[in-house]
């Protein structure tokens, strides 16, 4: 339900705030229905407290944009910045009072350049939308979240998005040139470039790529493309153990190979993706290990991981066939997160990342936190840079097994730091994590961030109470 400016529940406080947003959007742009905007209160994190907004705002321009936050600077009233809200650390959650700003609507592709490699576009388009539109000119956007067919690129921007891909072709920030931001003030500022290189002062740009919306608000980006690179071929390898799996991860790395896709699964993962999908996975196994290659000749390179798997100790080495064979098993590897849920029906998501070296000592650590705490936590891995993502099930009605999932999931975490990892490699630290992002980064790493931050919010009113 839309709610006009007559329509509206009315106060003092809220009234002022409505005549002032609508005076620069449009009726329709303005949502204050309960009902509504309670669907805009969180993102997909459990265990992350969220507020009830004052309002929903959904401009489509850059001087709607700087209306709102030029509105909220008077006001003194906090903005909490949105995209599709499948973020996995509370980033995008709603405080009380607050104006939310979902930048969904402005969702346009700006412009595709094929001779620059670049696409300009607005924070709310989807992350494949994009994709596919670039594909279609031979050209590739990398950056590949799970939840790709929803999130966008504002988002990802936000929290610094990472993928399945990451391994060959890098995270989010590595793709992002330029970018247009309106400060909290409502002034807009430019940073960065289109140009192939450019070292022209600070890299402003990069300060707000996983900033969580805290410094600004995003809308617009010139993204860096690629080549559209060749089918990928995927190849999967069973494992009697973790440690046997994360041996061959170790060996496939330091031989040099450069895999367009290295994940792993481990026996808990890969029996709940059975138990969803009836994909007929190897329920035998211990570890699931896939590696995939878009090279000109797919089939030498994924011939030679193979070996080193079994090297390693694999029990079974089954090479794709051809695109459709291997998308199957990508599919099982997507299905992953979804599977999880099932088990309990709740789950709370890690995110922790550590060298590879020490990948196999998570693992087995995580299975040790698993035992003592009684639950099931499947791991999922984005192994060939150490990116996993332990996964504890729970019952959301079971208070004591809330608790001991919540104490599982903070000890893999301090698991994560004493391997010399960190709490987060692609979901951010949002609501969930900012406890251990002081832990991390240490007290003056900690004074620095909230310095940065006081210069481009003095009055504190963007997406207040994450990250610290």
């Amino acid at each position: 339900m839309i709610m006009s400016r007559i329509e509206a529940p009315r106060d003092e406080a809220t009234g002022n705030l409505l005549d002032r947003l609508l005076a620069g959007l449009p009726a329709d742009a303005v949502l204050t229905d309960p009902d509504v905007t309670a669907a805009y209160a969180n993102d997909m994190a459990s265990f992350c407290p969220a507020g009830t907004p004052a309002v929903v705002v959904l401009p489509r321009t850059v001087e709607q944009v700087q209306h709102v936050m030029r509105t909220a600077t008077e006001l003194r009233l906090p903005v909490v910045p949105q995209g599709a809200r499948t973020g996995l650390s509370g980033a995008a959650n709603a405080t009380d009072g607050c104006v939310v700003l979902s930048l969904t609507r402005m969702d346009r592709i700006l412009e595709i350049s094929p001779v620059d490699r670049i696409a300009v576009v607005e924070p709310g388009v989807v992350n494949a939308t994009l994709s596919r539109a670039v594909d279609a000119l031979g050209l590739c956007y990398p950056p590949d979240p799970s939840s790709w067919e929803m999130c966008t690129i504002g988002g990802n921007i936000g929290t610094a998005s990472g993928g399945l891909c990451c391994v060959k072709y890098g995270v989010t920030a590595e793709y992002v040139l330029g970018l247009d931001v309106v400060l909290a003030d409502g002034r807009l500022m430019s940073t960065g470039r289109r140009t192939a290189k450019g070292v022209a002062g600070y890299d402003l740009t990069r300060l707000f790529v996983g900033s969580e919306g805290s410094l600004g608000i995003v809308v617009r980006a010139v993204l860096a493309l690629k080549p559209k690179p060749p089918q990928q071929l995927v190849l999967a390898a069973e494992f009697a153990s973790a440690a046997a799996a994360c041996d061959a991860v170790c060996r496939i790395m330091a031989g040099g190979h450069v895999p367009s896709l290295l994940e792993l699964m481990d026996r808990t993962t890969v029996k709940a993706v059975n138990a969803l999908t009836r994909m007929g996975l190897p329920e035998t196994t211990e570890a699931l290990l896939l590696a995939a290659f878009d090279t000109t000749d797919p089939a030498a390179d994924l011939a030679a991981v193979g070996a080193l798997c079994e090297q390693a100790g694999a029990t079974q080495v089954v090479p794709a066939d051809d695109a459709a064979e291997s998308e199957l098993l990508l599919q099982a590897r997507r299905s992953s997160l979804v599977a999880l849920e099932a088990v309990k029906g709740t789950t709370m998501i890690d995110d922790v990342c550590v060298p590879r070296s020490r990948l196999g000592d998570l693992i087995e650590g995580v299975e040790a936190i698993a035992d003592k705490h009684r639950l099931t936590i499947g791991v999922v891995a984005h192994a060939g840079d150490g990116n996993t993502h332990p996964t504890v099930c729970f019952d959301a009605q079971d208070p004591d097994e809330c608790r001991r999932a919540r104490e599982s999931f903070d000890e893999i975490m301090a698991l994560g730091l004493e391997l010399g990892g960190t709490i987060t490699g692609e979901h951010g630290v949002g609501v969930l994590k900012k406890e251990w992002l002081a832990r991390e980064i240490g007290p003056v790493g900690l004074e620095m961030q909230r310095a940065v931050k006081q210069v481009f919010d003095p009055l504190g009113i963007l997406n207040p109470g994450k990250l610290f």
